[in-house]
């Protein structure tokens, strides 16, 4: 791992282009970087759906979006993005993502100074590359990126998030809308997830927020637009008068902002749990495909994981399937709704 003259960085990029999770992940790494050379010009290089994310971050110049999967995907449009990262000019670039892209967006950006993890797609090309550790943190995995630019950080900084002004005045009136007070506990419900092995099932769900009905607790479903069918399907197959909808109607911050205000959020392993942790909000998270050793865990001292042992399928995949491979999908149906409730109830009476 080489050792680089850090006082020359005046421009730098950071790549990620995963999903918002991982970028909420990268935040302390950005975070640090600021903090070492507060002068210098520093970008992000995300996903259009992750964009938001980084609004009113004042650790970050500007935002670079990469729309991978539309204007930007194929070939030629690929090469003229290199293009324009290259004439740009900058002399460090730091990859927590491992794609084959943003390999390839590190090294034609001719930066003097280039990093990412000994396990990225065409390591050879980056100039430093930092052992990747499967056993810690993601946050810890990536602050060790900093190493070779002067920047020890071996411990979990939280990452934190920049609802504005206005992003809390569209939670006041959602709240509102849902009549729920100023000063009353509710909860909120992430039920979403990109994977359908990483998902607690909908009928389960179902379950936990019926059993909750009797405590007469208010529950806010949150989640991307993507969401929205997810969270309506919740309202029909539960009982529970109680429960209101706010999937696909806010953005990333504005969602922070309401499970900033909630008294606990029940979620799998996705995006929620992060934003929850970076807004101080107790997790419970539900682990199925995916195992916390894998560095994704909820890191609050009172955060809560359920998860099924034992089970010698599991993990079955890193970031989870389109379906249980042996068809039992025992990981998330052995999770008892009924521990879920109380453990929700014991955290809204504390």
């Amino acid at each position: 791992m080489n050792q680089s003259n850090s006082a020359d960085y005046k421009n730098i990029l950071i790549i990620q282009t995963a999903f918002a999770g991982d970028v909420i992940l990268t935040l302390p790494l950005l975070e640090e970087i600021k903090f070492k050379f507060p002068d210098a010009k520093v970008s992000f290089l995300c996903i259009p759906g992750a964009a938001n994310i980084l609004e009113n971050n004042p650790f970050v110049n500007e935002v670079i979006v990469f729309d991978k999967r539309n204007s930007q995907k194929g070939i030629f449009a690929f090469y003229k993005f290199m293009i324009s990262i290259r004439d740009m000019n900058f002399d460090l670039v730091i990859s927590p993502h491992r794609s084959l892209r943003s390999t390839l967006l590190s090294y034609f950006s001719k930066a003097g100074q280039t990093i990412s993890f000994d396990v990225s797609a065409l390591s050879f090309l980056y100039k430093t590359k930092v052992t990747y550790k499967s056993n810690v943190h993601e946050i810890i995995r990536n602050l060790s990126l900093l190493k070779p630019i002067g920047i020890i950080k071996e411990d979990i900084i939280v990452p934190v998030l920049f609802p504005s002004e206005d992003d809390c005045e569209t939670v006041d009136n959602i709240l509102k809308k849902f009549k729920i007070g100023i000063d009353e506990k509710f909860i909120t419900i992430a039920p979403g997830s990109v994977w359908i092995t990483k998902a607690y099932p909908e009928e389960k769900y179902a379950k936990v927020i019926n059993i909750l009905k009797e405590f007469d607790v208010k529950i806010v479903i949150v989640g991307g637009e993507d969401d929205e069918g997810l969270g309506a399907m919740l309202k029909v197959l539960c009982k529970n008068t109680n429960v209101f909808n706010a999937a696909g109607k806010l953005t990333f911050l504005q969602s922070a902002e309401l499970i900033r205000r909630s008294k606990v959020i029940l979620t799998n392993d996705s995006a929620p749990l992060h934003i929850a942790n970076a807004m101080g909000t107790k997790v419970i998270a539900l682990f199925g495909a995916t195992i916390p050793e894998f560095g994704f865990y909820p890191i609050g001292k009172n955060d809560v994981v359920f998860q099924t042992d034992g089970l010698k399928c599991r993990p079955c995949s890193i970031h989870g399937g389109n379906r249980c491979p042996i068809k039992t999908f025992l990981c998330m149906k052995s999770i008892e709704e009924t521990d879920i409730a109380m453990e929700i109830m014991k955290s809204v009476i504390s």
